[in-house]
């Protein structure tokens, strides 16, 4: 049975920060939900009731479009190794880019990545927590270095260009 939260405490705390993969799912008012598996280092415990998470390049832009139009957002962690539970995060996000103060105040929060384009600022109203007793147990090998690797070969420049062809929103 699911038990739901005002925010996120200590213990839930301890266990998005022991995931390796979160998902994120986001939709405009009409249309097909999004929903991008995401990993690396680069989610955020900002508080009880905020998160931040740097959004890397990718080949769509979908989640930061549709927080564009319609705010909301859920956030999915499940325990693939140790004890079952599936915690989602719900409320309202916004991206930020790098023009943005925000993103120039905030991004030192994070170690230096190649291809971040978008700080996402999310307030929480919502922990819920369930079971997850049917989630299979996986063994982490390592995260793949083929985006950073990509990224970095591209350059700020590269990066830049990729991004105004096919992230633009």
């Amino acid at each position: 049975m699911a038990s739901q939260f005002d925010a996120i405490s200590e213990a839930q705390a301890t266990f998005i920060r022991e995931q390796k993969i979160f998902f994120v799912a986001t939709a405009m008012a009409d249309g097909r939900i999004n929903l991008s598996p995401k990993g690396m280092d680069t989610f955020i415990i900002n508080g009880p009731n905020e998160i931040l998470w740097l959004n890397l390049t990718g080949s769509g832009n979908e989640t930061a479009s549709h927080l564009k139009h319609n705010n909301r957002i859920t956030i999915m962690f499940c325990a693939f190794e140790g004890k079952p539970m599936i915690l989602r995060l719900y409320g309202n996000a916004r991206a930020y880019h790098e023009r943005d103060e925000y993103w120039s105040k905030n991004i030192k929060l994070f170690k230096p990545i190649a291809g971040g384009r978008q700080l996402i600022r999310m307030e929480v109203d919502l922990v819920q927590t369930s079971c997850g007793m049917a989630v299979p147990l996986m063994e982490f090998k390592q995260e793949r270095e083929l985006l950073k690797i990509w990224a970095e070969k591209k350059g700020d420049a590269g990066l830049r260009e990729y991004h105004k062809q096919k992230n633009s929103i």
